[in-house]
């Protein structure tokens, strides 16, 4: 059996008449976006995270570690610290592993407080399950060690190996140590200057932005403005110049609507549309169908009389059928939202993949007012 999916797309100029009803619970979709406290959408500017890395040695591997010159140069290097000098041809051993850490060291942080680090092989090794991390720096951009990590290394994935094959799920070179790094050194973070904080979208907007400043100027006098799409400045009030904290905590908890651009998101590989609630669609007729075409073989065997210098063969008699099976169509009026859309895709009976098509179509006529982005 092989099916051909045809999908056509009419785009009109104008249409008057609305889609046919469906039998589907109407839900509430009188708000786009909710109301959210600004101190979910925002961070605090000077307060950031900062990227740590370095380079450590996994032990206590069995037999799955790398045997590349670099691990063996680290396990000499690690044992002359300890006042043990091995020659290069000593150091015979897969249990074993030259790791890249990664850690994030969030804002505030104090010394003696612990973080999670990321543990990657950088050599052959083929799993770290078992594996113990020794204690190894981290080390920001600047150079200084910021946190010291050690401990065991949890793996997400395993391998196991027999005479003729291997058997691998997730990815075995790959873990984490949980809470493995303590922070040696803090990163001061200074968020007022002035007497003055500043909040940094996580999704800039400049209504937003607006509404966020409107939002903190009724509730505390004219203190707030919005510098651009990313950034509202905030000189602080009188009574909370001394007591920033305080103010950063009570206007965090203040509830806007956020705004966003339109957007539609499809994910070809995978089948996944996700289209913003303010994504809105001219006026446009969609027609979905589908053309089967059957094949069948039907193999006959052709026996020659008896005595006859005939020979025995197979004939195949192939049988075609063409059926276009029930399509339709559906008019959308001017200015449909998402909830008409789905509604219409549900209808229709399109599947994610057909609608992902639908989409490219309605976006390449022009009807579709919002970004089409790909992922």
């Amino acid at each position: 059996m092989k099916k051909i999916f045809l999908i056509l797309i009419f785009i009109f100029a104008a249409c008057e008449n609305s889609f046919a009803a469906v039998n589907l619970q109407d839900m509430d979709f009188s708000r786009v976006n909710p109301r959210v406290r600004i101190k979910d959408i925002t961070d605090v500017e000077g307060a950031r995270n900062n990227q740590l890395t370095g380079i450590g040695l996994v032990t206590g591997l069995n037999g799955t570690g790398d045997n590349s010159q670099m691990a063996v140069q680290m396990m000499r290097n690690m044992m002359r610290n300890f006042g043990v000098t091995l020659d290069a041809r000593s150091v015979r051993t897969r249990n074993i592993a030259v790791v890249a850490l990664t850690a994030n060291l969030p804002p505030y942080a104090r010394p003696g407080q612990n973080i999670d680090v990321n543990v990657n092989t950088m050599g052959n090794a083929s799993s770290l399950q078992g594996g113990m991390l020794i204690q190894s720096p981290l080390r920001a951009a600047d150079g200084k060690v910021y946190a010291v990590a050690q401990g065991p290394v949890i793996v997400g994935g395993g391998s196991a190996q027999g005479a003729s094959a291997t058997r691998t799920q997730n990815i075995p070179t790959a873990g984490r140590v949980p809470n493995g790094a303590i922070v040696e050194r803090e990163v001061p973070s200074d968020y007022t200057t002035g007497g003055q904080v500043a909040l940094l979208l996580r999704d800039p907007d400049f209504t937003t932005s607006q509404r966020i400043a409107d939002a903190i100027n009724r509730a505390y006098g004219v203190v707030a403005y919005a510098a651009d799409a990313g950034r509202v400045e905030i000189n602080l009030p009188g009574q909370y110049v001394q007591a920033p904290n305080a103010f950063l905590a009570n206007m965090g908890g203040i509830e806007i609507e956020p705004d966003t651009t339109a957007k539609v998101a499809i994910n070809e590989r995978t089948g996944t549309v996700v289209m913003g609630g303010n994504v809105r669609i001219s006026s446009v007729g969609v027609a979905h169908g589908n053309l089967v075409v059957e094949v069948a073989d039907d193999p006959n065997v052709v026996q020659p009389e008896s005595f006859s210098e005939g020979r025995t063969v197979v004939t195949r008699r192939t049988d075609i059928t063409v059926d276009e099976e029930g399509g339709s169509m559906i008019a959308m009026p001017a200015t449909t939202t998402v909830r008409d859309l789905v509604r219409v895709m549900n209808s229709l009976g399109a599947k994610p993949r057909d609608i992902i098509e639908i989409l490219q179509a309605i976006d390449r006529a022009g009807a579709l007012h919002g970004e089409l982005v790909t992922m």
